[in-house]
């Protein structure tokens, strides 16, 4: 099966995803992280992208359309996949139509006040990519997987969220439509537990 995974930033995509991964044994594709770690290792596309965002320009629909056609070639996505973060635009839902067939197109239902809450109570795990919240029961500091201290990710700011939030609004969103006009969106209202979307979801899925 091969799914999307809709919702604006701090909604829970990547942290179902990984749920979803480890039932279902089909591999999380986040473009974000794609990119991030490229620009880590500061490999020739790392150095590029780091230079559109540092200008404060978002990354051309061009280069993450290849980034994504040359990861759904690879191995581990023959039984299926998650696309986190990809399409983030209707011309790039166009151009995945191109070489990859969509099951599902699962949207996280959050209102944006929801968003800024949860993200500035964010934190990461910079070994494992572990993800938590300050906000949930029992929340530590230490990555209860390989035991880093966690970090909160230097774009977490509240104008920084906004920015993101409306920049979703505007390019993102529209998706919505157009995979509902497909019949392949199917909504879930995220402000619940992780547990509970999760079940949701897997619901919908079997």
């Amino acid at each position: 099966m091969n799914l999307i995974l809709l919702g604006a930033p701090g909604s829970g995509k990547g942290t179902l995803a990984k749920r979803l991964q480890e039932k279902y044994s089909i591999p999380q594709i986040s473009t974000g992280e794609i990119l991030r770690d490229n620009i880590k290792r500061e490999t020739p596309l790392g150095k590029k992208v780091k230079e559109i965002i540092d200008r404060g320009e978002l990354v051309s629909d061009e280069i993450v359309i290849e980034i994504i056609k040359q990861r759904l070639n690879e191995s581990d996505c023959k039984n299926g996949y998650m696309l986190d973060g990809f399409p983030r635009t209707v011309e790039q839902a166009k151009a995945l139509e191109e070489f990859a067939k969509i099951t599902l197109v699962i949207n996280l239902e959050i209102d944006n006040e929801k968003v800024v809450e949860r993200l500035l109570g964010r934190r990461l795990c910079p070994i494992c990519n572990y993800s938590t919240n300050t906000h949930w029961e029992n929340y530590s500091d230490i990555c209860p997987k390989c035991g880093a201290t966690l970090v909160k990710r230097e774009d977490d700011t509240e104008e920084s969220i906004r920015e993101r939030l409306n920049v979703y609004d505007k390019k993102t969103a529209p998706l919505i439509a157009y995979y509902k006009e497909r019949n392949l969106l199917k909504g879930f209202n995220c402000d619940d537990t992780p547990e509970n979307i999760f079940n949701n979801v897997v619901k919908e899925l079997n």
